[in-house]
């Protein structure tokens, strides 16, 4: 096998990185398929849920399990096959001979969005990948730029590999949330978001007067990870969701007024495309990779001016043909981005004696 994949990320809940990783490993099986992905071998720790894969093969080693079985266990299993890791970390031991999906640099730019001993691990981790010559690739110009000044390498070193959005559109929407929830068509508008201080959702609260004039709720589905993020508080006032499936989050998105996605640092912004894919108005912060994502197929603002937020807001509520002109835009920009594309793009990263 000249690849093996790091699968570490199949045995960890699924937010926005593992939601990567899960869908570069489903393109990748289908080019494999046609003969136009490596020859690979997935490795996950012992217990781990096998993903169903044909063309790749997949085992579990052991013992251990988490960051332990990745820097102990997993150098071993990959022996002399280039490794590939699509989560942000990477064993120490592999060295030079590997590449590392780095998303963001977070852990150096917004510190008080995670627990002290997560940013510690992942700013001590990536200093010394990049240090011992690993391949690092990302999703975003931003990010790129960002990881290139933390890590202090040239960007022209790291590759971009945009993200996909299609997997929302694969689930048949679950209206069920609605009703569970109390959301009525169109009465609603929608935030998407682990809570986290960059998340910027305590910005939304602004925003409750002007919708509860017009008798509209404001919900918000997702859930942080304590181990990983300081959760910044419950937003008094709003519908909590929670965490959804795909199938309930495409309702959310198909049937709300709006998006409203007001972060101040994303490595690409992946909940802002998802909307876009189900046709669903976006507005949201103009920063991080986000401009670079939406393009003029959003509204955008500054995530620090409420007002600006609640003008935008009431731009697309009383405005039809805007609302329209947003849900069809957005809709063919979010069909540019595929995740067949994206698995292509890593691929085409690999050194050449690997692909």
């Amino acid at each position: 096998m000249r690849l093996v994949i790091n699968g570490r990320f199949l045995a960890q809940a699924v937010t926005g990185v593992q939601r990567v990783a899960r869908e570069l490993i489903t393109a990748a099986e289908a080019l494999a398929a046609e003969g136009r992905w490596p020859a690979s071998r997935l490795v996950a720790p012992p217990g781990t849920p096998h993903p169903s894969l044909q063309a790749i093969a997949v085992e579990t080693v052991g013992p251990l399990s988490g960051q332990a079985w990745e820097q102990i266990v997993l150098p071993r299993a990959a022996r002399q096959a280039w490794l590939l890791n699509l989560g942000n970390t990477a064993p120490l031991a592999v060295g030079a001979r590997q590449t590392v999906l780095i998303h963001d640099a977070g852990a150096f730019d917004t510190p008080e969005s995670y627990s002290l001993a997560f940013r510690a691990w992942y700013r001590l981790l990536q200093r010394a990948l990049a240090r011992f010559g690993a391949r690092i690739v990302t999703v975003s110009r931003f990010s790129r730029g960002r990881i290139a000044a933390a890590l202090r390498l040239d960007p022209a070193t790291i590759t971009v590999i945009p993200e996909g959005a299609e997997h929302i559109l694969r689930e048949a929407a679950d209206c069920s949330v609605l009703e569970r929830n109390g959301l009525l068509p169109s009465r609603y508008v929608l935030a998407v978001g682990t809570g986290a201080a960059h998340k910027n959702l305590s910005l939304l609260a602004a925003a409750r007067g002007f919708l509860a004039e017009r008798g509209l709720a404001l919900a918000v589905a997702g859930r942080a990870d304590p181990a990983v993020f300081r959760p910044a508080g419950a937003l008094e006032g709003a519908v909590s969701v929670g965490r959804v499936t795909d199938g309930e989050l495409r309702a959310l998105y198909e049937n709300a007024a709006a998006l409203l996605f007001p972060s101040r640092y994303e490595g690409f912004g992946l909940p802002p495309l998802e909307a876009m894919a189900c046709g669903c108005p976006v507005i949201a912060g103009n920063a991080g990779a986000v401009p670079e994502v939406v393009g003029e197929d959003a509204l955008l603002f500054p995530p620090e001016d409420a007002r600006a937020l609640i003008g935008a807001l009431h731009r697309v509520l009383e405005d039809a043909d805007l609302a329209h002109r947003l849900r069809e835009d957005g809709r063919r920009r979010a069909a540019r981005f595929t995740w067949r594309a994206a698995a292509e793009a890593l691929r085409d990263a690999l050194p050449e004696e690997v692909r």
